[in-house]
């Protein structure tokens, strides 16, 4: 991989999302709950403490989990949830070591359409339905995997000139035109909650 990522908005962790699948992989997994950058940065942090330049499978996978824990926990903790998300990064170097030979780009490195590869995705322990659509947009928009149809496996995400999610995200200005898209949409959503329903 050799892409110009922005999405940590920090320059080491970018480089890092930039050249390694599987802190592509990590970083979308992370990212929940909290702030974007937050998540994306959370790749390089954890390969810092664990002494290396990238993410390995195999080393994460085999990792001892409480110790794990305590590295994602370290402050500045790696997530607003670090025992719960060092669970689900293991579980998903698990996945990549038993399917993938712990190789995360094996993923969609081979797949011819848009709809396998969101299969293989949706397979990702901690990937549902959305966070595999962003993720298959994202490598579609920035990263140059484009097997016939993942516009359209990607959904409203692999639109276009679009700005809902990380794949859209390729500075500042994106990212705040993604942040109001997503607040927009939160405002809806809590004033859809609050209308009283309509009576049958």
């Amino acid at each position: 991989m050799d892409a110009t990522i922005h999405l940590a908005q920090q320059p080491e962790a970018d480089e890092l999302l930039g050249r390694s699948a599987l802190a592509a992989l990590v970083g979308m997994l992370l990212d929940q709950q909290i702030p974007m950058e937050w998540a994306f940065t959370g790749p390089y942090t954890v390969a810092q403490r664990l002494g290396t330049d990238d993410l390995d499978a195999a080393q994460i996978a085999d990792y001892d989990p409480d110790a794990f824990s305590e590295l994602l926990r370290r402050k500045p903790a790696v997530h607003r949830y670090p025992a719960s998300m060092a669970k689900r990064v293991q579980e998903l170097c698990r996945h990549l070591v038993d399917e993938y030979d712990g190789d995360a780009s094996a993923v969609w490195r081979d797949v011819s359409t848009g709809r396998e590869l969101l299969a293989r995705l949706k397979a990702l322990p901690g990937f549902g339905e959305q966070k595999a659509q962003i993720f298959l947009a994202l490598l579609g928009k920035q990263y140059g995997v484009t097997p016939e149809g993942w516009r359209e496996a990607a959904g409203a995400y692999g639109e276009k000139d679009s700005y809902r999610s990380a794949a859209d995200i390729t500075g500042p200005e994106s990212l705040a035109r993604v942040r109001a898209y997503k607040q927009e949409k939160k405002a809806a959503a809590k004033a859809a909650k609050g209308r009283p329903k309509k009576e049958s």
